[in-house]
């Protein structure tokens, strides 16, 4: 292959200024971006993540690195606030069919405000997500109850919920059959049990895990870049970083409520057409509250994520 040849690939591995790129014969090279993308006023701290597609060309240099020089049209993204940048963005993954959002209601506790911010952000690109309740194995019959309470709440919005734990192995036949034929970006909070499930369905990779530190009750970072696997032929998953927060990005508070499914649904039903749900008289949305019809958590998470945008500005 000339080094001037184009080629088409997928960034598979992304460490920060480099990107493992794999071609669809399935080769692998490692790629610099081309210095013009730096520039080109994304609000991202990373101009690329796992799951683009680009076109790269080789180097002329014995290491058969190459030079990413396009990105091509992307169909979807996840993206969570900065945590180091104002006012930018990080791309969590590109191009996915769906989100598997970890969480865990024991060491560590996942908030219902962070379940409802991330199907927010995959709301507002139509990428289903699934919830998956790992280590169901900590749970005494008090916590049974709760969660079954949570799950029963998410599934009736249209989420589907498992309950499952990695580490014992329970119920991961149903987490084989939902990835399936598809690209899924497997994401939470650190220490809920991301690398360990990942080991359990893709054994052969014997990724690193470790304890969730009981001194802060904190998961333990074990994966420090985005990285795709190849479960089966045609099977991908993406494991990502642990995320601590997630705020939401280029979202105006009107729109923040249509990502709502509850609250998409009685859509034009309030007095004001451009009602935010909160101090406006004859409010549809409100009004479901308080007869019970959208919970309690879920129409606080709203609340508070009106808020945040609010500080921002």
């Amino acid at each position: 292959m000339s080094k001037s040849t184009e080629i088409e690939g997928i960034v598979w591995r992304s460490t920060g200024s480099w990107y493992e790129v794999r071609t669809n014969e399935s080769e692998l090279y490692r790629c610099r971006l081309k210095g013009k993308f730096k520039i080109k006023g994304l609000k991202v701290t990373n101009p690329l993540a796992v799951g683009d597609k680009v076109i790269f060309h080789l180097e002329d240099n014995a290491e058969n690195t190459g030079v990413i020089s396009e990105i091509l049209p992307r169909e979807n993204y996840i993206i969570r606030k900065s945590v180091h940048k104002t006012a930018h963005g990080h791309l969590l993954a590109c191009n996915i069919d769906q989100a598997i959002l970890i969480v865990t209601l024991v060491m560590p506790r996942t908030s219902l405000g962070f379940i409802d911010r991330f199907l927010v952000s995959s709301e507002s690109f139509r990428i289903p997500t699934v919830l998956l309740f790992n280590k169901c194995d900590l749970l005494d019959s008090e916590s049974e109850a709760y969660q079954k309470e949570i799950m029963d709440m998410y599934e009736g919005l249209g989420y589907p919920c498992h309950s499952i734990s990695a580490l014992e192995k329970i119920n991961l036949k149903a987490v084989d059959q939902l990835i399936e034929g598809k690209t899924s970006l497997i994401s939470g909070h650190s220490g809920v049990g991301k690398s360990q499930l990942i080991s359990e369905i893709i054994p052969e990779l014997e990724l690193a895990t470790s304890e969730v530190s009981t001194f802060a009750n904190k998961g333990v970072h074990t994966t420090t870049f985005a990285e795709m696997f190849e479960a089966r032929p045609g099977t991908y998953v993406i494991d990502s970083p642990g995320i601590k927060e997630l705020g939401l990005m280029d979202m105006e508070n009107e729109e923040i409520s249509h990502y709502f499914p509850e609250m998409r649904e009685l859509l034009g039903e309030c007095k004001f057409h451009n009602c935010l749900h909160v101090n406006e008289p004859k409010c549809a949305v409100k009004d479901a509250v308080i007869a019970g019809e959208i919970s309690e958590s879920r129409f606080n998470s709203y609340l508070s994520m009106l808020e945040n945008i609010d500080n921002r500005r």
